[in-house]
Parts: structure tokens; sequence; C-alpha cells
């Protein structure tokens, strides 16, 4: 996968360039500072996928990924150090979005996802079908099984979001990122208020700040007085001290 890095501070462009070493089959083949820069070398270099920062002097990201019209349009996931800037980033169909600092198994994940997403639109090209169909169907027969369901707001109205589509949930100060296989939605909740709402559903509270579906659980990593699953896709997500024993029953360990 091709890769495009925006940031205006070079720290950030580094650090990266670093974490991207070790996701394989990825090349970085260019930086920019600033959004015009960026279109730039988009239009150049036809990246598969833009990391791009959110704030940034002049034009910021969210500008620049509305005027990105390269045929095929790269991927996008931004990263910014603000969540206020979720629900205009995932508006403008982001892979993902990430909150700084960057950690090394988030921007696995998102590349993961940018990286099926690509390959899903390839896929929906040859056979006449977008990915974006793909996942409505899937909600709607979600919805039609009568699944539970979360509602998020988007911009122009809400989204339905069927719980059984979800695979694991993390906590983003105000709000919590639903992760899907395909996307994230931000939603603003309590942690508390959610657990209420998934007390039927089989995601289990795994820490004070996190949510998972045992199903998607593919390893658990131990070390010292901590724990941690790893999922199908490669995410790390930490168990806390209080909830290893329910885990370890939910998982068939107990």
């Amino acid at each position: 996968m091709r890769v495009l890095l925006v940031d205006d501070e070079s720290l950030a462009l580094d650090r990266l360039t670093v974490l991207f070493g070790d996701i394989d089959d990825v090349e970085i083949v260019g930086q920019a500072g600033d959004g015009e820069t960026a279109l730039a070398r988009i239009n150049e270099l036809k990246p598969d996928l833009v990391i791009l920062d959110v704030q940034m002097p002049g034009r910021n990201g969210l500008w620049t990924a509305a005027q990105i019209s390269v045929d095929p349009r790269p991927e996008i996931v931004f990263i910014t150090a603000h969540e206020h800037y979720a629900p205009d980033a995932f508006d403008l169909e982001a892979a993902d979005y990430i909150l700084k600092p960057v950690r090394f198994d988030r921007l696995r994940q998102a590349t993961d996802r940018a990286r099926r997403r690509r390959q899903l639109q390839r896929d929906a090209q040859r056979v006449g079908m977008l990915e974006s169909e793909m996942e409505s169907l899937r909600a709607e027969r979600a919805t039609a099984a009568g699944e539970p369901e979360i509602w998020v707001p988007e911009r122009h109205g809400q989204r339905r979001v069927p719980i059984d589509c979800i695979d694991w949930i993390e906590a983003a100060r105000d709000y919590v990122l639903l992760h899907t296989e395909m996307r994230s939605y931000m939603l603003r909740i309590t942690m508390s208020a959610l657990e209420e709402k998934l007390a039927a559903t089989p995601l289990i509270r795994v820490h004070r700040s996190a949510f998972v579906r045992p199903s998607k659980v593919t390893e658990i990593r131990r070390a010292d007085r901590s724990t941690t699953l790893v999922l199908t896709d490669g995410t790390s997500v930490q168990v806390g001290p209080s909830y290893v024993a329910a885990v370890e029953t939910a998982l068939g360990l107990g």
C-alpha cells in the first residue's frame, strides 16, 4: 500500500514513518506539511492511503480531503488531538480517525481497514457493487432479524449501526468509538450508559474504557500483572484488573 503522510509537524511525520516501518506491505511515497501541498502530491503520486492531520496552518485536513478529485480516490485516515472533528471526518468517508498520540496498534488497524476498503472498492468495480451498499445491506438484514442497534449522528441526520456489526469499542474522552470491520463511528455517550445498552448483547466490557466481542479475540497475552486481548485484525486491547475473571469466563477459560 502506497502511503502519503501529511502533517505540519516534522516530529509527527518522523514518528509516523517509524511506526509504518513495522507494518507490512507499506511504502511511504511522500510527505506534505500543508493542505495545498498535500493536494498537489496526491494528484502527482496517486497514493492508496493518505494519513492526514486535521489541524494545519492555512487549509486544514478536512478542507483538503473534501478537495481530493483524483480517481481512484485514496483512503483517508485523519489524525488529530481533538475528538470533536470526528463527525465531519466520517462525513468525508474517512476509513478511520485516530487521536494523538498515535499508537502503533491503532495505526496498523486503520491501515488494515483502509487496505480492505481499497480491495473491496476494486472488487465492487468488477462486479458493479459499491462497498457502502454491502454494509447497508448487512445493516438492513441485522435490523430485519430484530438485532439491537445504536443510532449515531451524522452531518445530515443519523445512521443505524447494528450492534452485531461492532467488533470493539473504545472510549475517546467524552465520546466512544464504535469499530466495525469497514469503519468507525463516534458517539457521545458515557461508558456506564453504554454498558446498560449492551447488557443483553455479546459485547463484553473488558476495561473501564473498552468493550470487545469475544468471537474477535484470537490471543490472550499476559505479562507481569497485565492482560491484553489481541483481536483478529491485530488490535491490542488492555484488560482492566477487575475485569480479568469475567473476561476469562466469557472466553471459556474460567
